[in-house]
């Protein structure tokens, strides 16, 4: 028997389907929500082709048809040109309306709903100008009162805005007419920013000089703010939070309502604990981002920005297979030996384990080990000083990781800087890059979508509740069953609970396709190395990870322990290049 389980993250896919309200729970890693249709090993795969990322809603961006602008023809009794008014109307405007519709289905396409109404029965020539120099056009006869409806798809060169102009002529009654809408694309690119703490409410920095109370939040602004853009779209922070008296758990949304009513976590918390996550945080309209404390007990909480993504041309993602790039305890990429206390040392990054060497940051997962004392590690751009920010905290003894995306120094290094005033080891394992040579833009997810929770059961009782057994991997299907993936990169916020050993997880892609599963006949996956998070006996831990899919859109979760856990995956976010 394979040493297995097998996940389908269908539910919220093709068909749209939202999440169920879950049980919000102070304590725990963040709100239960139901997850998404699974199917055990030897199930018969669904009709419907899953696909995490189609299940994503993007913005819609509409123009109603009363702002069609109408052109009679020449000597028309109007003498000009009006807007429609309806069928019933008495004005030019009202023989011909035109009504549009369009949001965004991966990170650099439209879907453009066009509904044409005629007053009389008319021919059709219609143009559409996609607002980068490209058109399509099409021909309809429509009889009077009916309608030409149809959907256009067009993919763009690059992330941006677009002016969507769509013109109408119709040639039987002599009539023109055009509507207009600005389009943004779903994709944004990175920038990277300098390490930059925004939020403190130890300090007064960001919010009032308070502890967040118990089922709390606080607004936090971060467009315009510190060099981040104003028309930033999602900005990447390390979130922790810290002084905590009692257990609970941190969502971080886009408004206030989201972020309280959120039925995933980001950060997971204990009493006396402080604990980082790397968000990639959806930004509102007014430019803040909230936070929520999902516990009963008042804490502090802190932010620190490294990069933010916009829609315009910046920086793409480039994913790996996780590589492990230093290992103090082996000597690997650094020198052999704990890192001293307050010491530094440096990485080189750009040119090496498949980094380019344009590349302008880097998404690591870095992790400190045998610590001898409490303290805490700081990743950052070589020439510069140490910033007065954090990505790993850590305790006397204690194993613990994190995502951390960084700046490339010039010299094409990282600094990796001991916050401890004793010694420590530590693990840096490369997950991705960002390079202006890259198109492969970032689509966020406005809520981020429960995928896996193995302490529920599956809709339609596909799976049943059943953890990650011990020393084996739980394969998830992200794609359709196609031979080349649509996505890039995964962002995934994976959290473990309901530990009683210690051990790590690891995640990477899938060498088989869905039907290898199906029929049977899977190969079984070579056991990563690296790590994405550590655990020990009774904690939760969350950790943001950043993973490309197999060569059938395929991604493992290993539990690298020696007693079972549960394992909780929330979709946050996917890279695409243009398709």
């Amino acid at each position: 028997m394979r040493n297995h389980r097998l996940v389908l993250s269908a539910a919220l896919v093709a068909a749209g389907i939202g999440l169920i309200p879950g049980i919000a729970q102070a304590a725990g890693p963040g709100p239960v929500a139901p997850a998404a249709p699974a199917a055990a090993q030897g199930a018969a795969a669904t009709g419907a082709a899953p696909d995490a990322a189609r299940a994503f809603k993007g913005k819609a961006f509409t123009s109603p048809a009363d702002r069609t602008v109408v052109t009679p023809e020449s000597g028309d009794r109007t003498g000009g040109t009006a807007r429609a008014q309806g069928a019933q109307g008495e004005q030019d405007g009202s023989r011909l309306s035109i009504d549009l519709y369009a949001t965004g289905t991966g990170a650099h396409s439209i879907d453009l709903r066009t509904i044409v109404l005629p007053w009389d029965d008319a021919a059709l020539d219609v143009t559409i100008s996609w607002g980068d120099g490209t058109t399509d056009t099409f021909s309809a006869t429509v009889a009077g009162f009916d309608t030409d409806l149809r959907y256009t798809k067009h993919t763009y060169a690059a992330v941006g805005s677009y002016d969507v102009k769509v013109t109408v002529k119709d040639t039987t009654n002599g009539v023109e007419a055009a509507n207009e809408l600005t389009f943004v694309t779903a994709g944004a690119e990175f920038t990277s920013h300098a390490p930059t703490r925004l939020l403190d409410t130890r300090a007064g920095l960001g919010a009032a000089q308070a502890k967040v109370g118990g089922r709390s939040s606080v607004a936090l602004k971060v467009a315009g703010v510190a060099k981040v853009p104003a028309g930033v779209r999602a900005v990447v922070l390390n979130v922790t939070v810290t002084n905590t008296a009692g257990p609970g758990h941190i969502s971080v949304g886009q408004d206030k309502d989201l972020a309280e009513g959120a039925e995933t976590s980001n950060v997971n918390y204990v009493a006396g604990q402080s604990v980082p996550n790397l968000v990639i945080a959806p930004v509102g309209d007014d430019g803040y981002v909230h936070l929520f404390n999902g516990g009963w007990e008042s804490v502090d909480l802190l932010a620190d920005v490294t990069g933010s993504f916009t829609t315009a041309p910046a920086a793409g993602y480039g994913a790996l297979t996780p590589t492990r790039a230093v290992d103090t305890r082996e000597g690997v990429g650094a020198a052999k030996g704990q890192v001293a206390g307050y010491g530094t040392f440096g990485v080189e990054i750009a040119g090496r384990g498949g980094v380019p060497a344009g590349a302008t940051a880097v998404a690591l997962n870095l992790t400190a080990t045998n610590p001898r004392a409490d303290g805490h590690l700081t990743a950052y751009p070589s020439g510069q000083a140490a910033p007065a920010t954090s990505n790993v905290n850590f305790t006397a003894g204690q194993t613990v990781a994190n995502s951390v995306i960084v700046p490339i120094g010039p010299d094409g290094k990282i600094t990796v800087r001991n916050g401890s005033w004793k010694p420590a080891d530590v693990v840096v394992d490369v997950v991705g890059y960002y390079t202006p040579d890259s198109r492969s833009a970032f689509v966020t997810a406005w809520v981020p979508m429960r995928l896996l929770d193995t302490r529920k059961d599956r809709s339609w009782g596909l799976r049943k509740a059943a953890p990650v057994p011990a020393r084996a991997y739980e394969p998830m299907r992200l794609e359709g069953d196609r031979t080349t993936p649509e996505v890039d990169g995964w962002a995934l916020n994976t959290t473990v609970t309901n530990t009683t050993g210690a051990g790590f997880l690891s995640v990477a892609p899938d060498p088989n396709f869905w039907s290898d599963y199906q029929n049977g006949t899977p190969v079984t996956p070579q056991r990563p190395l690296s790590s994405s998070l550590n655990w020990t006996a009774g904690a939760t831990v969350p950790n943001l990870v950043q993973t490309p899919g197999g060569k059938g859109g395929m991604v493992d979760f290993w539990n690298q322990g020696w007693e079972n856990i549960d394992l909780l995956v929330d979709l946050t976010g996917y890279y695409q290049t243009i398709r």
